[in-house]
């Protein structure tokens, strides 16, 4: 096990219909550097997982409900993807303020895949670089970010995927980011 991020508390913010490999893989890599991750959901109980987005994987147990929980309590943020996942986030107010207090706070963000979709809800992706899934890309662009196409994007503290084939880029840049700790607050897309 590494050293890289002892004593950091990672919030992992999903719900049902997350995918499992996004899901999975960045907990693994943040662990394995000796971080604690806190599986953060809309309510209690367990979440269900996909592969692919239609093929149901495993369940997750729920350790906080967003609601009741806050991003004071956390150095660090995971938005794993999935079609599914974020759709339901950005429609959860306390969702979309728990991913906006960490951008005002400059605390370091991971999101990957369709993840960024909660970041349009939450106003933080205006003025940032970042990838997406295709799919998503012309939402980021109509709510001001720059979109890029490569394999793992960090602007600032915001590292962004495309898909799971970017998982090992984008697991190794979060430990890096979230091992660096707050980041200077942006100036768009930082505050709401």
């Amino acid at each position: 096990m590494g050293s890289t991020l002892i004593g950091r508390a990672v919030a992992m913010l999903a719900a049902d219909g997350v995918e499992q490999v996004e899901l999975v893989e960045p907990r693994k890599a943040v662990e394995a550097e000796g971080a604690t991750v806190t599986l953060v959901s809309l309510s209690p109980g367990e979440i269900q997982a996909m592969n692919s987005d239609l093929n149901p994987a495993d369940k997750f147990p729920v350790d906080r409900v967003v609601s009741e929980t806050s991003a004071a309590e956390f150095d660090a943020l995971i938005l794993p993807g999935g079609t599914i996942n974020p759709d339901k986030l950005r429609l959860d107010e306390s969702a979309v303020g728990f991913v906006r207090d960490f951008f005002a706070a400059g605390k370091p963000v991971g999101v990957i895949c369709h993840g960024p979709i909660t970041l349009i809800e939450a106003g933080v992706a205006k003025g940032r670089t970042l990838t997406s899934y295709p799919s998503i890309r012309t939402d980021l662009r109509n709510a001001g970010a720059n979109v890029v196409d490569q394999e793992v994007v960090n602007d600032n503290g915001l590292v962004s995927s495309r898909n799971p084939d970017d998982l090992p880029a984008f697991c190794a840049k979060i430990v890096e980011e979230f091992a660096e700790g707050k980041h200077k607050v942006h100036d768009e897309g930082a505050t709401a």
